[in-house]
């Protein structure tokens, strides 16, 4: 037989043996669209009478198949339970006809095979992979299950310990672990992976393999007494409940899937994960999840044609060292970009370059790095106490005390010894870009690059746009930002540019509460269990309460709404010189742990710091803290997005889930309003009026509730 379609072609190889080819058109990847699965559909109701002597599965592309068409789940998961349950029983009985084909099938994976892609290797009777690939299922990152079949094939081949693990945490599996534990059959050359798999599939139809036992033992229960699976799944459910957390149920529900199938036929065991899926694609936490991995790639989209006019980054510089200059520093070098540290102070470079070299041994510690490449990385941080070498660099990133008169200095310093076309970036919190500009001679060449601390883990650098930023100078300084490997998001000039601006309103709402009498260790309990990594009162102990006073001081200055009127207790915290964890106490106190971290413990002197502040204590509902805190962030999200400081509502909510943590599962403060429906967040918003203009909505939010419009509404 041949076939040629737009998704796949299947050619007969002179062995008789059939080869099946994905090679999507008008994609660099291969994946699962309506397309695909209309002519996979096809090719194997075709295959099933032909006559050949086995089938091997191939890609044409770089990967073998990345999974599903994730843009395609919003529209089908907003369909109906049944239609849903219905597209899952129509694609599990194609992968059921092709694992039931008269013939031995065998998968060649090339590079990644994940999701959906996977599950039709696991369909066929053998896998064979380069030693480059890379298999795994990880739905649950978008708050779902396999619904191929991979809960009921993976547990039959590798054992339910194995697969509890996979599937649960959704890793992506290099091949070595797969071949030992059982995933793949065998790893070959690049070059020899078709015939590899052809002769495997020659092999199993002379009979040299019993490929029918492999496929019964993939139609049967498991192979387990009633103890052992008792002992297998009840202690995976108790780990992977413990590292899920209670907002992402599907981890866990993977693992209750495998146990309840695993006593069951492959149709019965179907039927179990048709069921489970299709209840957790209804839930908010997916539809969050899923706009999440679609907001990510429209932020790439859109970095790509922001970079079209982008100069070229061979090289780079940063002024200040310290922990944060030296961390941009380790990020250029890791990523290939060589870097000067420049610094007045030789304890300044010290620091910086202690900083770079602390970072790559924990790389190499953990297998990452190997120590020539760490050797080589950091001979590429060039520390210096001159200006020697930056008249040839194509990007400089300002990085001083953030002092507007010092970084003003340091920027008129800087311009007349580079060259006229270097990228100039301010790596800023706070201070506004057009300010600063006013000391350059070219600000066309000038731009924010507000990187987010510590630089190595936090993936978003704010590019802030000036009055008088050139088109160029932004495309360069993300085009930089992108092969630093950080997600870069444009924004417009304003106090505090887009996050810092957001979050300051969310710790104003937390002064007030205090003010106004709570706890505030109910307080950090309580957006813990909405979602937070940390509450607010830990937050500000980490970011640093000096830092916390002079952001607060400048967003104040520049927004009347923003102003206290009262002294609070991060005031109080200041003065006293309790500054978090910088200085071991704060609304905390910190005593370094066993690693050398900072152990968060009670703090016996906080109780007379926030009785001076506060009127008396008053009792709080757990929702009403959450409302306080969420209003003022959420209406200043909506503040941003009215004034232009970014251009829509993905890239504001992606600069929260980036840049502050931002619960992803609830999918930013723009789509958190989205899901309590913009009427509904009005109401509750009315409540707390009289707390002030933080929490009054504007008239556009209003129209547009009155409307019953969204703010994630793009048709």
């Amino acid at each position: 037989m041949k076939y040629s379609g737009k998704a796949l072609g299947v050619e007969v190889l002179p062995s008789g043996v059939a080869q099946l080819t994905f090679d999507l058109e008008g994609s660099s990847v291969n994946k699962f669209n309506q397309q695909t699965l209309q002519e996979l559909q096809t090719v194997v109701a075709e295959l099933a009478t032909a006559d050949v002597k086995g089938l091997v599965i191939s890609s044409n592309k770089s990967g073998f198949i990345v999974g599903a068409d994730i843009t395609e789940f919003a529209g089908m998961f907003a369909s109906s339970e049944e239609q849903i349950r219905e597209w899952l029983v129509t694609a599990n009985k194609l992968f059921s006809d092709l694992e039931d084909l008269p013939f031995p099938t065998v998968t060649a994976i090339n590079g990644v095979a994940l999701g959906g892609g996977f599950e039709l290797a696991v369909a066929t009777d053998y896998r064979v992979a380069t030693a480059a690939a890379v298999v795994g299922f990880p739905e649950v990152k978008l708050g779902i299950i396999p619904g191929f079949g991979g809960t009921v094939r993976l547990p039959r081949i590798i054992g339910a310990d194995n697969a509890n693990q996979w599937i649960s945490s959704g890793s992506h599996v290099k091949a070595e672990q797969a071949f030992k534990e059982g995933a793949l059959d065998a790893i070959v050359e690049p070059e020899k992976l078709t015939a590899a798999a052809e002769s495997l599939v020659l092999e199993a139809a002379s009979g040299k393999l019993d490929y029918k036992a492999v496929r019964a033992q993939k139609n049967a229960p498991l192979q387990l007494q009633p103890i052992e699976l008792n002992v297998a799944f009840e202690t995976a459910k108790g780990l992977v409940a413990a590292q899920a957390g209670p907002h992402y149920p599907a981890p866990i529900a993977a693992v209750k899937v495998m146990q309840e199938a695993a006593t069951k036929d492959r149709q019965g065991a179907l039927e179990i994960e048709h069921q489970a899926f299709v209840k957790l694609a209804k839930t908010d936490v997916t539809a969050n999840l899923v706009q999440m991995f679609l907001n990510d790639q429209f932020l790439g989209g859109k970095a790509k044609k922001a970079m079209a006019a982008a100069a070229q980054v061979n090289s780079a510089a940063v002024l200040g060292a310290g922990i944060m200059g030296g961390g941009i520093a380790y990020q250029s070098a890791l990523r290939g970009t060589p870097i000067l540290m420049k610094d007045v102070r030789q304890e300044g470079l010290d620091l910086g370059v202690s900083e770079a070299k602390k970072l790559l041994n924990k790389r190499v510690e953990r297998g990452k790095l190997s120590t020539e490449k760490m050797v080589q990385t950091l001979t590429s941080i060039k520390p210096t106490l001159t200006y020697e070498g930056f008249g040839a660099v194509d990007v400089v990133v300002e990085a001083v005390i953030e002092n507007a008169d010092i970084k003003k200095n340091v920027l008129a310093e800087l311009e007349d010894i580079v060259s006229p076309d270097t990228i100039i970036a301010s790596n800023t919190s706070t201070i506004s870009i057009d300010d600063l500009a006013g000391a350059l001679k070219r600000p066309e060449n000038f731009c924010g690059m507000h990187f987010f601390n510590p630089v190595p883990v936090m993936p978003l650098v704010e590019v802030i746009r000036g009055e008088k930023s050139s088109d160029a100078t932004i495309a360069t300084t993300v085009a930089y930002a992108k092969k630093l490997g950080k997600t870069p998001i444009v924004v417009n000039n304003c106090p505090g540019f887009l996050v810092n601006r957001i979050l300051f309103p969310y710790f104003g709402a937390f002064s007030r509460l205090i003010h106004d009498g709570a706890d505030f260790r109910q307080i950090d309990k309580a957006m813990e269990k909405f979602g937070w990594p940390m509450g607010p009162a830990y937050l500000l102990d980490v970011v640093g309460i000096d830092t916390g006073v002079h952001a607060q001081a400048v967003m104040a200055a520049g927004f009347d709404r923003m102003q206290l009127s009262f002294e609070s207790a991060i005031d109080k915290l200041y003065t006293d010189g309790n500054y978090g964890q910088k200085t071991g106490s704060g609304f905390y106190l910190y005593e370094p742990d066993k690693k050398g971290k900072p152990k968060k413990l009670s703090n016996p002197e906080i109780a007379s710091v926030i009785s001076s502040v506060q009127k008396e204590p008053q009792e709080f509902e757990d929702q009403d803290i959450v409302n306080r805190m969420m209003v003022a962030m959420c209406l200043e999200t909506v503040r941003c997005l009215e004034d232009g400081i970014v251009e829509t509502a993905i890239e504001a909510d992606m600069g929260l889930v980036l840049g502050i943590g931002f619960p992803p599962f609830r999918g930013g403060a723009l789509r958190y309003i989205d899901t309590i429906g913009v009427k509904a967040f009005c109401d509750i918003a009315d409540q707390y009026a009289d707390l002030g203009e933080l929490y009054h909505p504007t008239d556009a939010m209003r129209e547009k509730a009155a409307s019953g419009a969204k703010y994630y509404d793009f048709s």
